[in-house]
């Protein structure tokens, strides 16, 4: 018992890759002794592993045995070694597994994905945010990146790791090179609004400076930073405040005004706004218009241009970036298989 107990204390400090290897090699080791002693009994070498396998996981059928002694021998030693080992190789199996979960749940693991959306700072607006892409894009991979100790959204698509976002190891650990955008939220434990939009800015530029292609996104407090945001090369940027007010006089002023601008802020229902390329047949704006038109959307703009409905026989330059409002079934039928992004 001395000798079993030392031993199993030296394979529980082994490797899950060395303690698998050994546990293979012993069920093909005593399968082939088995075979080797009693030929007749299990007539084959398969028959004879699949006995180790039985009376390894102690199910032992009976429809093999052994019957010589030296057979009997062998099944003892299974029956003292054989059903240790292979209850350490599950029992290595299922620490794996939890340890893998604690990991996860505490952001420690590696996202390995590709064209996903990563979050900076949890707040209540990112969850707001990770909703309405899992609405509108239920195969995204989403990452968030927060110094929170445990994952703040559970979700099999939402992953979470925990860290400084301004640090590069932090960012290359969320996938940042591989992502297709990053959202900077206003980090809401920090009360100071110039030092809320200073960590921001620290965080973009540590962006632009590992991964300047992906797009990114910012949440600005302080209207009169939004210059330093340029200096970074942010590619947009919202001023926290200034779509609420916006909005909530826009409701006061014009009743009913706001049912238009809830469909076109979420997915979820109604109508949205959707990005299709040029099509090489469209010549002027008023090409465009008509097409899109009889397909059931409607053109609004040239990326941030929106009069363009005064320019209908001007050409198209070639750099153009067309908008479209539509309902989401019109754009998923007719215009989603020439749209490269939305």
């Amino acid at each position: 018992m001395f000798l079993i107990r030392r031993l199993s204390m030296k394979l529980l400090r082994l490797k899950n890759s060395i303690l698998a290897a050994i546990a293979l090699m012993f069920m093909i080791l005593t399968a082939s002794l088995a075979y080797l002693l009693e030929p007749d009994t299990f007539t084959t070498w398969f028959n004879a592993l699949y006995w180790v396998l039985t009376t390894m996981a102690t199910v032992g059928y009976g429809d093999y045995y052994a019957v010589t002694p030296l057979g009997k021998l062998l099944t003892i030693f299974i029956y003292i070694f054989g059903i240790g080992l292979l209850s350490l190789v599950i029992g290595k199996i299922i620490d794996s597994i939890a340890d893998m979960h604690r990991r996860r749940e505490t952001g420690k693991l590696k996202f390995h994905g590709k064209h996903h959306v990563i979050i900076m700072n949890w707040s209540r607006k990112a969850k707001y945010a990770i909703e309405e892409l899992l609405s509108s894009s239920p195969d995204i991979d989403i990452v968030i990146v927060d110094d929170l100790e445990k994952h703040p959204y559970d979700h099999p698509k939402v992953h979470f790791v925990s860290g400084d976002p301004t640090s590069a190891d932090i960012l290359n650990q969320a996938g940042m090179q591989e992502a297709r955008a990053a959202i900077i939220f206003a980090d809401p434990k920090i009360d100071d609004a110039s030092l809320v939009d200073g960590k921001s800015l620290l965080i973009a530029s540590s962006i632009e400076s590992l991964a300047p292609q992906v797009h990114t996104t910012v949440e600005v407090m302080m209207e009169k930073h939004t210059q330093n945001f340029r200096h970074v090369k942010v590619n947009e940027f919202i001023l926290s405040h200034d779509a609420v007010s916006r909005l909530a006089v826009k409701s006061a002023l014009e009743e009913g005004n706001m049912d238009i601008f809830s469909q076109l802020l979420s997915r979820q229902h109604g109508a949205d706004i959707f990005q299709v390329p040029v099509d090489p047949s469209w010549k002027t704006y008023e090409d465009a218009f008509v097409d899109l038109l009889q397909q059931g959307a409607t053109l609004i703009s040239d990326r941030n241009d929106m009069q363009i409905n005064c320019k209908l026989k001007e050409n198209i330059p070639a750099d153009a970036k067309l908008f479209v409002i539509c309902h989401t079934s019109v754009y998923d039928q007719k215009l989603s298989g020439k749209s490269v992004t939305s």
